[in-house]
């Protein structure tokens, strides 16, 4: 099965070219690469995020394969949806699931459904994938795992946690496994607002607490769409042996459109 592009031509370019060339352009942070077991990126249009998302590849290496953890924001699908097979394509070309990988996955976590109808119209997952087939490593054997979310409970999101460190520990003899949770931060209020809630959130997720992330989210209000998927990511890197996280770039969408009564917040965040 390939998934074709549901938002090239809307949050991403659909020229090859022109994707090339954003993607060059916020990456361009110099030569220095860190190692990353896991980093937090945003997902709106590249002309509002990509900058934000840009700057974190750009100070990471990418390696030939990743696991994607984000929001499902339709309606449709089950809940823990991972797809185990098949391809994505994007204007750049067609990148392969890591079936090995995926199936691993979902032995460790029985929650995970195998299922398309949940990513079909997905953006959150497809807006990263032009990044990482621009920048990997190894482009032409970069793989993927894809899973994104709707339950919010939190020992689901923990045991999916779990279940990410325990596979990419056991894929560890064949290399690395970037870990990347995707999210947007506050939405819709004022600026002055969202960065309050945001700041909140970050250092949450800048001291490695995902249980203080999932709390401070659901106690403040704060409309952090991917809060899941990174309360899930930070389970697992702190078990893979993360002991420290730096937020790269910050900003909202008032930075760019000069509206600041009603924005959205992005964060890029690195974990060690």
């Amino acid at each position: 099965m390939v998934r074709p592009p549901a938002v090239a031509g809307a949050f991403y370019p659909s020229e090859p070219d022109e994707i090339a060339r954003q993607v060059d352009e916020f990456s361009s942070l110099g030569d220095s690469k860190e190692t990353a077991i896991a980093c937090v990126v945003p997902h709106a249009g590249y002309m509002y995020s990509g900058h934000v998302a840009g700057a974190v590849y750009g100070a990471i290496t990418i390696p030939q394969r990743c696991i994607l953890i984000g929001p499902r924001h339709y309606p449709q699908g089950q809940s823990m949806a991972i797809l185990a097979e098949g391809s994505w394509e994007t204007p750049l070309g067609q990148v392969e699931i890591d079936a090995e990988i995926a199936r691993s996955l979902m032995h460790a976590c029985p929650r995970l459904r195998d299922d398309a109808v949940a990513h079909t119209r997905e953006h959150s997952l497809e807006v990263q994938l032009p990044f990482l087939q621009k920048l990997a490593t190894d482009r032409a054997s970069f793989r993927f795992v894809p899973v994104v979310l709707a339950s919010d409970r939190y020992p689901a999101l923990e045991e999916l946690g779990q279940a990410v460190a325990k596979t990419i520990k056991g894929a560890a003899e064949t290399g690395p496994v970037l870990l990347i949770a995707s999210t947007d931060m506050n939405h819709y209020e004022s600026d002055s607002t969202t960065r309050v809630k945001d700041r909140r959130a970050i250092e949450q997720i800048l001291a490695l607490d995902a249980r203080g992330l999932y709390d401070t989210v659901r106690n403040e209000g704060i409309t952090m769409c991917g809060y899941a998927a990174t309360v899930a990511a930070i389970v697992a890197a702190t078990a893979l042996g993360a002991t420290k996280a730096r937020l790269i770039r910050y900003a909202t969408s008032g930075d760019i459109n000069g509206d600041l009564t009603r924005v959205v917040g992005y964060a890029g965040v690195t974990i060690q």
